[in-house]
């Protein structure tokens, strides 16, 4: 009997997982209730392909999935964003930051559901730092920057970590 590959052996409905892949879970936090701080949150994607992980962040927001979404990333973390990204059923708009906006930004728009301001936890982050970082930057009472933030990280604590912000 000759060894048959996956596809040869596989049902029509088994064939198509073959030729689909989903990102995992996006590694996310946000911040609880209402935040008195700058940031609803971080995001630390695993790779810098924004098309790849903005669908499964934004489909993580939960409501509002079917109103139209806008996404503005800082060029500095994104620099090859696409204008457009692909979800299914939808074109997602993507637009950079203008100048003087934050950088290690990344700001959701749902029309009439709402705004999330995440941190973008550089994907190459040690995971120690990162998980860090997404904890800081949940916390509601954080009244910190992004940017000041991943300074901070590498050199001192942050916010929740000692109960005082610098």
């Amino acid at each position: 009997m000759e060894p048959r590959t996956p596809a040869e052996s596989a049902s029509a409905a088994d064939a198509h997982t073959y030729l689909t892949y989903r990102m995992p879970l996006p590694r996310l936090t946000l911040t609880p209730g209402v935040g008195h701080g700058p940031l609803h949150g971080a995001w630390w994607p695993r790779c810098d392909a924004l098309e790849l992980e903005l669908p499964s962040l934004l489909g993580s927001l939960g409501p509002g999935w079917g109103s139209p979404m806008r996404v503005t990333v800082d060029p500095a973390d994104w620099p090859d964003a696409p204008n457009t990204v692909m979800a299914p059923g939808r074109v997602i708009a993507v637009e950079p930051a203008g100048p003087g906006s934050e950088a290690h930004l990344l700001t959701v728009d749902c029309a009439g559901v709402g705004r999330w301001v995440l941190l973008v936890v550089p994907p190459e982050e040690t995971a120690g730092n990162a998980a860090r970082l997404l904890a800081a930057a949940a916390d509601p009472e954080n009244p910190l920057t992004a940017a000041r933030m991943l300074t901070l990280s590498e050199t001192g604590p942050l916010v929740g970590t000692d109960g005082d912000a610098e």
